[in-house]
């Protein structure tokens, strides 16, 4: 191929990749501006509400990114069913996707709402435990909102429309801010609620934002050819397992990456108040930055899922090529960045000196980690896109819980391999994790991006004998 098609090539997919990643990174970055909201407000009542807010949220963000990583299998399949033309396909997969999102919503309610016991196994005081389950059966109330807005994001995700998401998004944190000053402060004659009105306005704005995508899809002339809403029909298990069977397996490996971080959290409880919150800044800081390759992973999954279904393998890798690449141009900012304005980034989140120290110091590791990060982020998401996810948990399992977790366990709390380093060790650790999961899942794509194109080809021959 000659240079200039070869570079027009890449240009126009690049352009195709941000159409759909940019307003998938912007309605990440809002959600993730509501918890920073909630925190916030909720700090500025009293420590007890902040403590609450807190100790809710480590049961039920966790619990949301597994359900939004089951869910997910709908923009896999909503993708390769555009790509081939097939649009009447689409409305009964989106509306059997429906019954799936409700029922996991419905059960995260049920889990929610019964996680008492969890507390107090995690040492509690009793008085906190009675606000924290005040506040978290009120956001329970809105998880089966949030299940079936989270496919109807898919779905429209997987058209390549991802511009709702990001609108919704947006007004989701507007509305959070006024609300939360309504429920949890006491105003417009509502009484002073603390966490449990913050809960409440998370539970609003989450049912806020399903009838925003609701008026979205209801109203836009891009959704017409798959006429979700032109009949209903009821749970079926037959077109429901193969839904499940791809989704929950992303929905596990989502969770491992995700409570791996808790763990390490719990670990390092018991060094003191300033390493915790090192730990925290440079945790939260890099949480954020992560958004980008994430939304760029999940453009990579419709990209390379809408390619398959036309027939070209070849273009699908291509695009897994591509993201990967552009993700690593991407960790070289980044990690640029953290290396060198480390401490101005940790005197945003705090003024004392030792707890900037070892933020500082942290975040040289995390600029190490995001070359691999990024790497397996973008490469689950094109196995997802070729609906390959029952190798990328078992994968991601090994990686965080049988190398990443013990290494840094070794490092940082023990002496077997030297003097323990703390939350340096854990980091460590963190490291050779991501770096096994971005090699492990880099050899599984190259292998699924193979087959397919391997697949593809002996189909044209049977073809072409037939004919």
């Amino acid at each position: 191929m000659p240079i200039g098609t070869r570079i027009e090539r890449i240009r126009n997919e690049l352009r195709a990749l941000f159409a759909i990643a940019i307003p998938m990174t912007v309605a990440q970055l809002a959600t993730t501006a509501m918890g920073f909201v909630d925190t916030m407000m909720s700090g500025r009542v009293n420590a007890h509400e902040l403590a609450a807010v807190a100790l809710g949220n480590s049961i039920w963000v966790p619990m949301l990114l597994m359900m939004n990583g089951i869910i997910l299998a709908t923009t896999a399949k909503v993708a390769q069913h555009f790509g081939a033309g097939h649009h009447e396909r689409i409305g009964p997969l989106v509306r059997q996707s429906l019954w799936m999102g409700l029922g996991i919503g419905l059960l995260c309610t049920l889990l929610m709402w019964n996680a008492a016991p969890l507390l107090r196994v995690m040492g509690v005081q009793a008085e906190l435990v009675d606000t924290s389950m005040s506040y978290l059966r009120a956001v329970a109330c809105g998880f089966p909102a949030m299940g079936l807005y989270q496919v109807l994001r898919s779905y429209s995700d997987g058209l390549g429309h991802s511009r709702p998401s990001m609108a919704i998004g947006i007004l989701g944190l507007l509305l959070n801010i006024p609300l939360n000053y309504i429920f949890i402060y006491g105003k417009l004659g509502m009484p002073a609620l603390g966490a449990v009105g913050c809960g409440w306005t998370t539970a609003l704005v989450m049912s806020f934002m399903l009838a925003g995508m609701l008026f979205w899809i209801r109203r836009s002339p891009h959704y017409r050819g798959s006429a979700l809403f032109a009949r209903f029909n009821w749970p079926c298990w037959s077109q429901l397992a193969p839904l499940l069977a791809l989704g929950t397996p992303i929905g596990i490996a989502v969770f491992a990456e995700v409570s791996i971080f808790s763990v390490i959290a719990l670990l390092i409880g018991g060094l003191g108040e300033t390493v915790i919150s090192g730990h925290q800044i440079s945790l939260s800081f890099t949480s954020l930055i992560f958004m980008i390759p994430l939304s760029l992973g999940m453009a990579v999954t419709v990209r390379v899922g809408q390619s398959l279904g036309r027939g070209a393998p070849r273009d699908a890798r291509f695009v897994a090529g591509l993201g990967i690449a552009t993700s690593l141009v991407y960790a070289c900012f980044s990690a640029s960045g953290m290396l060198l304005f480390s401490e101005p980034i940790a005197r945003i989140y705090s003024t004392d000196p030792a707890v900037i120290a070892i933020a500082s110091g942290l975040f040289v590791y995390a600029a190490l980690f995001q070359f691999s990060d990024v790497v397996q982020v973008t490469a689950a998401g094109a196995l997802r896109g070729y609906q390959d996810t029952r190798m990328t948990m078992i994968f991601t399992l090994f990686a965080y819980w049988l190398i990443g977790l013990p290494v840094g366990y070794l490092l940082g709390l023990t002496d077997w391999m030297g003097p323990p380093s703390g939350p340096v060790g854990l980091w460590q650790g963190l490291i050779a994790g991501l770096s096994c999961a971005a090699l492990l899942l880099s050899l599984r794509l190259h292998y699924s991006a193979h087959r397919a194109i391997v697949k593809s080809a002996a189909r044209a021959r049977r073809q072409s004998v037939q004919a």
